[in-house]
């Protein structure tokens, strides 16, 4: 058994190829059988622990075993806020494969599953991507994104923590890409193609009103029902809501909340990615919609993930 440490993964998971590879996999139709344990810390409610479980029965199975602990980047020394593991095994003899880093791998998969839902339901066109958050995922977020996209010609990078935002758009500048930090964020949402959320949020960011006809909307946080990142208007301009998984997706605030404010129904939720690439659903309908994609996250996932890596690491 080999284990993949957190610069395997990144190297071996370019954009690209992951992207495709969930394509592919959703495209197959194949949804495995799922569980998720979630564990919270009885003195600091913020952490958590989670195990993913997922089975594609004469396939693979993967285990994902990974810890939520938002104030590590406070320590002495600072660590990261997402660590633990992913393990492969054999789906048909139930032979131990791999394990790989769980933070590296849950970093690709997630910008990798919203990247594909770019691909499928943002415009050919694209110019302008905004990204609202700048911790860790954010960067993946920006080459995931440009990798489906080469049409972006400008990053956008707003944070509540304004030296954050200048950071990482510096990074971004020094990659080669026209990035800036964003000052006032309605300004931003209101010229985005793309925006594109990677928060902790527990009130909405994004105001739907200032949304200009076409543009993409990419939620990827909000993961439990206390906590939006964008407003019922949003929802409500666009008329239709896209999930990687309708799996537990009512357990995102996103979802949640315009679900119990009679926003949206669940016939409002229109295609999952295995509709989308399995060519069930059109996805986009005309040039001025306002597109709507949860990024819900999943253990299958990671599995598609996980297999993709072994695929390119044997």
């Amino acid at each position: 058994m080999r284990h993949f440490d957190a610069e395997t993964v990144h190297r071996a998971l370019d954009y690209p190829s992951t992207v495709g590879a969930l394509r592919f996999a959703h495209a197959q139709g194949m949804m495995p059988q799922l569980n998720v344990s979630v564990f919270d810390d009885d003195q600091r409610d913020e952490n958590k622990f989670i195990s993913l479980f997922s089975w594609a029965s004469g396939d693979v199975i993967a285990v994902k075993m990974v810890g939520v602990f938002p104030g590590n980047p406070a320590l002495t020394p600072p660590q990261p806020s997402v660590q633990g593991l992913v393990a492969l095994f054999d789906g048909r003899t139930g032979e131990a494969l791999a394990t790989c880093d769980g933070a590296a791998l849950t970093f690709r998969k997630t910008a990798a599953d919203s990247a594909l839902g770019v691909d499928c339901l943002a415009r050919a066109d694209c110019e302008v991507l905004l990204v609202v958050g700048a911790g860790g995922l954010a960067p993946h977020v920006v080459e995931a994104h440009t990798s489906v996209r080469p049409s972006i010609r400008e990053v956008l990078v707003w944070n509540r923590n304004p030296t954050k935002a200048e950071d990482l758009a510096d990074r971004l500048r020094r990659q080669g890409k026209k990035a800036s930090a964003a000052v006032e964020l309605d300004k931003a949402v209101a010229r985005a193609d793309i925006v594109s959320c990677v928060t902790m949020a527990t009130e909405p960011l994004i105001r739907g009103e200032l949304l200009k006809p076409g543009t993409h909307v990419d939620l990827i946080g909000a993961y439990s029902p206390e906590m939006r990142e964008a407003d019922d208007e949003t929802l409500r301009r666009a008329g239709r809501l896209f999930v990687d998984t309708r799996n537990n997706c009512d357990g995102s605030g996103d979802v949640a909340g315009p679900l119990a404010a009679g926003i949206i129904s669940h016939e409002t939720i229109v295609a999952d990615l295995f509709d989308l690439c399995g060519g069930k659903h059109e996805g986009r309908r005309t040039r001025d919609e306002i597109t709507v994609y949860k990024n819900v996250g999943g253990g299958h996932l990671d599995m598609f993930t996980a297999r993709h890596l072994l695929a390119r690491l044997t």
